[in-house]
């Protein structure tokens, strides 16, 4: 069934359902980027000064993954929202 059939306040609850699953996914992948991004940035490496040694080593890419994630959550580096506004401005012209 295509939006354009839809009564208007079913086509307007289509329209946010996209948007929250294009926002999910969006967020998702502006976590991914971030934990690349603090990984090659060298967060989360293992310092001399703890001395963890191979279980900090083993932890520190889920301590990024973590971090990543709740940074994109927060609202991250805005790259969700370009990510989602882009999408949804495909699909009107495309509609």
């Amino acid at each position: 069934m295509e939006l354009s059939a839809l009564p208007p306040s079913s086509h307007a609850g289509e329209i946010e359902a996209k948007r929250a699953q294009l926002t999910e996914v969006a967020v998702a992948l502006e976590a991914s980027f971030l934990t690349e991004m603090l990984k090659h940035s060298g967060h989360g490496e293992a310092r001399d000064s703890f001395g963890g040694g191979v279980g900090e080593d083993a932890f520190s890419g889920l301590l990024a993954r973590e971090q990543a994630g709740l940074l994109a959550a927060g609202g991250g580096i805005g790259l969700a929202e370009h990510i989602v506004e882009s999408l949804m401005k495909r699909e009107e012209n495309a509609g």
